[in-house]
């Protein structure tokens, strides 16, 4: 329910529509120590929204350490680090030749969550027609 991710997610995408296939894309994402899941539900948002605008499908990389092969243009590396009381970090890297581009959000306490619910529950409040809604309507 963050404003700041779905912006983010929004973001990802113009740079792959801008980027093209010049440039290798990599999610890491922090979270604290008692989080179960990794990557988070959100990485894989961040991952499925740059999909949706590439030619080619790509794959999701999970974990590299066992693999002895160079990286494939077609992929998203997927990294999760858990430590502390990190609420939430999430970097998009766009690696290409000699330069890199780097989108983030970094949450600093869970009360973003609850204010982009409040602000939900207004946007769907001002008359809006039956159906599905997300947050993506909100910030478009």
């Amino acid at each position: 329910m963050s404003m700041g991710i779905n912006l983010l997610a929004n973001l990802a995408k113009k740079a792959v529509s801008i980027l093209g296939d010049d440039f290798d894309i990599e999610i890491v994402e922090k979270h604290h120590n008692q989080k179960i899941d990794a990557p988070s539900g959100t990485a894989l948002m961040l991952a499925d929204a740059i999909c949706e605008e590439v030619e080619n499908p790509m794959t999701y990389e999970y974990d590299r350490h066992s693999k002895r092969e160079k990286r494939t243009k077609n992929e998203i590396g997927l990294h999760a680090i858990r430590g502390g009381t990190i609420v939430g970090e999430h970097d998009i890297i766009f690696a290409g030749r000699d330069e890199i581009i780097t989108l983030s959000h970094s949450a600093r306490s869970k009360e973003i969550f609850a204010v982009g619910a409040v602000n939900a529950a207004v946007f769907m409040a001002d008359n809006k027609a039956p159906g599905l809604y997300t947050m993506k309507e909100m910030i478009e």
